[in-house]
This record gives C-alpha cells, structure tokens and sequence, in this order.
C-alpha cells in the first residue's frame, strides 16, 4: 500500500514537472526570440542589417546572448545590502514565470486550475513591483534610487486601469477562472471579447506596455540621464533576468 502511494507521488511530482516545463521552456525561447525580432526591426528602421552574424541570420544571437551573461560574473557593489541584492532579481522573475502556471493552454493543458485565476495574475503583477523597489534600494546607487521611485509610481497606477479593464471580462464571462473565461469565447471570431470590449482592451494593452516600461513608457530607464534604470549596478545573469 505505501509502495503504491510513493509511486503516485513520484508520477504526479514528473506530470507536474513536465507540466513546469512544457511552459516555462517554450516561454523563454519564445522571448529570447522577441528580443531578436525586435533588434531586427530596430535596425532595418535605422537602415541596418542588425544581429546577423551567430548562425544562419543571426538566429543564434539570443542564445549567444543568454551565454555571455550567464558566464559574466555578478559583482556586487562595496556599500549595497548583498542580500536584498541578490533576492530583488528572484523576486522579479518568480512573479512573472508563476503567472503562467493559471493560463490554460489547453482544456487540460493548465498547471493549476485555480477558480480565482484572474485575482491570482493581478496579484502576481502587483507583487513584481517588490522585486524593482529592492533592486534600486540595495544597490546603494542614486540613479537606481531614483529609477525606483519612478517604475514604481508608474507600476501601481497603471496596475488600477488594468483592473478596471479586466472587470469588463469578468462580467462578460461570469465567472473569475480563465478557463471558463476562455470557454466563454468558444466559436468564431465574433464571438471573442475583443469586439465588445475592444475600448478595454486598448486600455489593457496600454497599460501592459506602461507595466512592463517599454518605449514609450521607458521613463523608469531613463538612459539619457540615469544611464540603465534601477538594474544599472547589476551584470551577468542578474542582470539578464530583469
């Protein structure tokens, strides 16, 4: 009896693993690959050719770029808290990689199937903004500081219009679990929210980009007079990871 107990553990432990990386595998290579589509378009507005050197077109430029880094040493600097130093890229990352564990890829492709799903993806969000205040406060850095208070103040205002975009799905869907909110869908394209709601989802998408500081929202970077944001003291594979 306790035999075939441990051997469910141990099936249901390598299902949940493979599950684990079924998402987390594709998601890195599918952003690893974002950054070079984005490089390539980049240089082809400015008339370049961009990363084209790794492999046939540049197609191994991410993974050449994702070596550098993880072989770069982390220096930590003199005077910061090496703790909070270390920690704030963990904490950073672990939000963002576990908001995927709730998001069904399928009928029973879902890592875990929780009804509060949607309350469970805002609340992640929310949580990755621990991980940026610790980075700028840890380094011990003016310009990180700085950079902080910045992504910070723009993170938690974005974060309440992206709430209220989301409440327009909750009530279209009924219901709170992305599953059903997925199954709320089912049909041709007229029948997706995005028709409906479309208003919503220009605010949603808006404010995504704002939450995530890409361009135009990039004011927590600042390169023109705070060199790199609040990573600026971080290199190697903590840098990588924000």
């Amino acid at each position: 009896m306790e035999q075939s107990t441990y051997l469910d553990w141990i099936i249901n432990g390598a299902w949940i693993l493979a599950k684990i990386l079924l998402i987390v595998v594709p998601l890195m290579l599918s952003v690893a690959y974002l950054t070079y589509a984005e490089r390539k378009i980049i240089g082809y507005m400015q008339c370049r050719i961009g990363p084209n050197r790794v492999g046939p077109r540049g197609w191994l430029q991410p993974i050449a770029d994702a070596l550098k880094l993880m072989l770069k040493e982390i220096i930590i600097p003199a005077r910061s808290n090496s703790y909070l130093f270390v920690i704030a890229p963990m904490l950073a990352i672990a939000p963002a990689l576990a908001a995927w564990a709730v998001v069904p890829f399928g009928e029973e492709l879902v890592l875990a199937d929780v009804d509060a799903s949607l309350l469970y993806i805002l609340a992640l969000t929310s949580v990755g903004v621990y991980g940026v205040i610790i980075a700028g406060w840890a380094s011990n850095s003016k310009y990180a500081f700085l950079s902080t208070m910045r992504s910070a103040a723009q993170i938690v205002s974005y974060e309440i219009a992206m709430g209220f975009a989301l409440v327009g799905v909750l009530m279209a869907a009924g219901s709170i679990n992305l599953g059903e909110i997925v199954l709320a869908q089912k049909g041709s394209i007229l029948h997706w929210f995005w028709l409906p709601l479309l208003p919503l989802f220009v605010i949603y998408f808006v404010s995504g980009v704002a939450e995530t500081n890409r361009a135009p929202f990039d004011v927590a970077e600042g390169e023109s007079e705070i060199v790199a944001g609040f990573h600026v003291e971080y290199s190697g594979m903590a840098f990588a990871v924000f």
